[in-house]
């Protein structure tokens, strides 16, 4: 019986151990699992030598799931047979992977996984993995290091390739577009490390993949290079930041559609600048026309006055680029005149009153226009028209902590389709200088290049741009209090814009170099600051 009793007490605890051994995992309300997975075993051992197994068992301490295996994982040397590797498509704690390639003599081999092992519970992802071997009687271990960085803009993307190219009697420039590298890792943070490698010459990559398949598809991939071949052992740490950058493609039109009536729509991809758009069609004496260009997508918009056709034919040209389009006339509904203003209820000392339009302003009647102080005065003042931006600007003398309104009656404004506006209203206000604040920079200038220096608000949105630079000073004025970051573009060209790089022309992008400070503006205050470009 007290044997029995035993046995009892034993299968007890047997099941309670097992039980609470099945909950794995956090507790309701627990912290998240952040932490990637470990491998814990190995079989044949990591970095083994004189490998001769057709079979590798990788144990690790949690269930793992792989994902996008196909396009992650890199081999190096390449092999001619892909192995086989499982489980894929169900979560396990152990990886198999057959070899049924025959593996070259007196070679360190490296079977890369990229981003593809993540554990099964909470998709946490084990970063740049890899299982390292060798045939011959040692493992190489050479390496490179550096740091990456964004060739525009000061914040950073996740997850950068950075990839290295044998150059053999095979390299060409255009293997980055066809074939894998040899050798792979992803950063961490703005860091990466290259281990294992092989001493010999390469070409050093840095690729943000948008598709994760190794492979420089310049129309979706950020890229940056190294200027010239690395040589290793000598290469072991690389000094110079891999500067990522969006080639500019070669222009061309993309899409051609009537949006509205009256309005076409051209979608394009490159450079914007001097696009030459001519109507091929028979025109009426009284047909107007305008374009604008979209200053956030590559797009250009083309109005047109009311015309008796189904069709119109166009000649777009730019540089070398010629193409001809037809684009028919089918929307019955034209848009209705829109009009907004780009302040709110304070108008800033440094800016222009601006009214932006939809459709394109082309008369103005300023005896049905009303721009009166706060005593009801009327405000002398002057109206551009700006084509470029389908906007109007009055300009006129501020005067500090000053209330103003602005009516435009109906009629005032009439568009391109020959409709108008209602009765517009606006109200707003001026504040004094004493309610800003200012940025000056001396600038010791180490370069013979022209230098664009543009300030932008703490998310990055560029608000004020000087190409111009006397006595090497710059001012921003009339600050609105806030948080402003300074940058500096090297205008090499100079052709006053920041120009990006092509691999292929082994052209690297212009170079920005950012305050090192972001400034705290606040009201009547005067910042100074030494400035120094390289």
């Amino acid at each position: 019986m007290k044997s029995f009793s035993k046995h009892i007490i034993f299968v007890f605890v047997v099941i309670l151990l097992t039980s609470n051994c099945a909950r794995k995992g956090r507790p309701n309300g627990g912290l998240k699992d952040s932490l990637a997975p470990v491998m814990v075993i190995a079989n044949p051992p990591y970095k083994s030598i004189n490998f001769k197994s057709k079979k590798i068992k990788l144990l690790f301490d949690e269930y793992v799931t792989l994902n996008k295996l196909n396009q992650q994982l890199v081999i190096s040397p390449p092999l001619k047979y892909q192995p086989k590797i499982s489980p894929q498509g169900y979560p396990s704690k152990e990886i198999t992977i057959k070899i049924t390639d025959t593996l070259k003599e007196n070679t360190t081999y490296i079977f890369n996984f990229g981003n593809s092992i993540k554990d099964n519970n909470e998709g946490n992802t084990l970063k740049s993995f890899n299982y390292v071997f060798s045939t011959g009687n040692y493992v190489d271990s050479l390496k490179t290091k550096g740091l990456i960085k964004d060739s525009f803009n000061n914040t950073f993307d996740d997850d950068i390739s950075v990839l290295l190219y044998k150059v053999d009697s095979t390299y060409s420039d255009s293997i980055i577009y066809k074939q894998k590298p040899n050798y792979i890792t992803n950063t961490i943070d703005s860091l990466y490390s290259i281990t294992n490698i092989k001493d010999g010459k390469y070409v050093l990559v840095a690729l943000k993949d948008i598709s994760n398949n190794y492979l420089f598809n310049p129309k979706e991939d950020k890229i940056g290079f190294y200027n010239r071949f690395i040589e290793l052992p000598k290469d072991s740490i690389i000094n110079e930041p891999l500067s990522l950058f969006k080639e500019t493609p070669n222009f061309r039109v993309i899409s051609t559609k009537e949006v509205s009536k009256g309005k076409i729509l051209f979608g394009f991809e490159g450079d914007k600048e001097n696009i030459n758009l001519e109507i091929l069609s028979d025109l009426p004496n009284n047909f107007k026309s305008q374009s604008v260009l979209d200053s956030k997508k590559d797009s250009l918009y083309f109005w047109h006055s009311k015309i008796d056709k189904d069709s119109l034919v166009f000649k777009i040209r730019k540089g070398n680029y010629t193409t001809t389009k037809t684009v028919f006339l089918r929307s019955k509904v034209l848009d209705s005149l829109k009009v907004n203003s780009t302040f709110t209820k304070t108008l800033d000392l440094k800016d222009t009153l601006t009214l932006i339009s939809n459709n394109p302003v082309v008369n103005i009647d300023t005896s049905k226009i009303l721009f009166l102080d706060k005593d009801s005065v009327n405000v002398k003042y002057q109206h551009v028209l700006k084509k470029s931006t389908n906007s109007i600007q009055f300009l006129f003398d501020k005067k500090y902590k000053e209330n103003y309104k602005l009516t435009l009656l109906p009629k005032a404004l009439t568009d391109i389709f020959e409709t108008q506006n209602d009765t517009l209203k606006y109200r707003f206000s001026t504040k004094e200088p004493e309610d800003y604040g200012s940025i000056s920079f001396n600038i010791n200038k180490k370069t013979s290049s022209p230098i664009i220096f543009e300030l932008l608000t703490e998310n990055n949105k560029k608000i004020i741009q000087k190409i111009n630079v006397i006595d090497n000073k710059v001012k921003f004025k009339l600050l609105p209090p806030g948080k402003y970051i300074v940058r500096a573009i090297i205008d090499s060209n100079n052709n006053n814009k920041w120009d990006s790089g092509s691999y292929l022309k082994k052209i690297q992008p212009e170079k920005v170099i950012y305050f090192p400070s972001t400034f705290n503006i606040r009201s009547n205050w005067d910042i100074s600051e030494n400035f120094t470009i390289n």
